[in-house]
């Protein structure tokens, strides 16, 4: 299993957020996690991550409003079970 990398975003100002949130994908190895912390959903980002091929599962944070939580796309679907 790979690594859980964490990225708390929530008190950023665009773009900031989204600017770190790619910078965290290039180095991102297929079986890590990146669990990025916003205070609101990132739309902007879902159509950059499927053209990069990564698939993406956004849930209520505990820290957050949201996390949202990214992985290398090996064969998935857009969105992931967490389980």
């Amino acid at each position: 299993m790979g690594r859980r990398i964490e990225l708390d975003v929530s008190g950023l100002e665009p773009p900031e957020p989204l600017e770190r949130a790619l910078d965290a994908l290039d180095v991102l190895e297929p079986g890590d996690t990146l669990c990025l912390l916003h205070h609101r959903e990132p739309f902007p980002l879902y159509g950059m991550l499927r053209e990069r091929g990564f698939t993406y599962t956004a849930r209520p944070g505990t820290r957050t409003a949201f996390e949202i939580i990214i992985r290398h796309n090996e064969g998935h679907d857009e969105s992931f079970d967490l389980l």
